[in-house]
């Protein structure tokens, strides 16, 4: 069972990096009207309004380099909880940037997985 949990992490971050860094507006799909994401301290609310958050920020292009990813199962219903670490390389800038970010999956009925809750930090220090 924890084999299949951390297969399905994996997976997800995988996927999840590869649009953000290749075709961020595709993202909206992972998410629901109920998603919320934390963003550096602020809360958004909805697939629509996080979509926006993540297509407005202030670089089109990014390479996001995983250092771990630890998963778990989160309740009976399926839900799963991954935290990630890792740095993002922006271009034009030398210094990768340190960050965390946890998501909380919940089985869909068509049998795949949305985010319910996303929350990132930067990682200064």
């Amino acid at each position: 069972m924890e084999e299949q949990v951390d297969l399905v992490g994996k997976t997800f971050v995988d996927h999840y990096y590869h649009l953000f860094d290749n075709d961020r507006s595709s993202l909206a799909s992972l998410y629901q009207p109920s998603s919320m994401l934390t963003f550096e301290g602020q809360k958004i609310l909805g697939v629509d309004n996080i979509s926006a958050k993540l297509n407005q920020l202030p670089f089109d292009q990014c390479r996001h380099i995983l250092s771990t990813i630890d998963s778990q199962s989160s309740s009976s219903a399926g839900g799963i909880v991954v935290f990630v670490s890792g740095s993002l390389q922006l271009p034009e800038e030398e210094h990768h940037l340190r960050f965390s970010q946890m998501f909380h999956l919940i089985p869909t009925l068509q049998g795949s997985f949305f985010v319910q809750n996303d929350i990132f930090r930067l990682n200064y220090g």
